[in-house]
């Protein structure tokens, strides 16, 4: 027990150094324990410790310092049909002036459920969620385009969703 508790500590040491670019340097265990949870994010820290070779409670330790981080986020996904949503829409924006002002303000909307500043033909990538058509039509006429230094949008309306994944592993 000792040892292990030893080996868990200096494993976080190492998970808490950050690489050059200020996000956390994660290591093997740390990105299997993000691929464990990304195959069922309810699937028990006693089953997970046994594929990764850690106890239980280092497990949760392990998983509440990446959430911690913000290396992950544990949530649970709906079909935004199912509960409500019947409109999605992919939104571009060209901004004038500073785009992540523009990007700051989307991303408190609570309709938008990405932002993502983007280089190319828009500035600014928003996805949003609505009831309907009117509400999809009021959040992009009054909200967005009211916004200081939204210049144009052009708008992407989801007609059917084929796929939709967060199974992208760890590298």
């Amino acid at each position: 027990m000792h040892s292990e508790l030893v080996a868990s500590r200096s494993a976080d040491q190492r998970d808490s150094r950050e690489s050059r670019n200020g996000s956390p340097q994660l290591d093997a265990v740390s990105l299997a324990i993000i691929e464990q949870l990304q195959e069922d994010g309810r699937r028990p820290y006693a089953a997970i410790g046994k594929a990764v070779g850690l106890s239980e409670a280092a497990v949760r330790q392990r998983v509440q310092k990446l959430l911690d981080q913000g290396v992950m986020q544990i949530v649970a996904v709906t079909d935004p049909l199912t509960v409500g949503f019947r409109r999605q829409a992919m939104v571009g924006i060209n901004v004038e002036g500073d785009v992540e002002a523009v990007a700051d303000a989307l991303s408190d909307m609570s309709e938008v459920e990405y932002v993502v500043m983007t280089a190319g033909s828009f500035d600014v990538l928003a996805e949003i969620v609505c009831e309907d058509d009117d509400h999809l039509l009021d959040v992009i006429s009054k909200r967005i385009r009211a916004l200081p230094g939204v210049r144009s949008t052009e708008s992407f309306v989801y007609l059917k969703l084929k796929k939709q994944t967060y199974m992208w592993g760890t590298r």
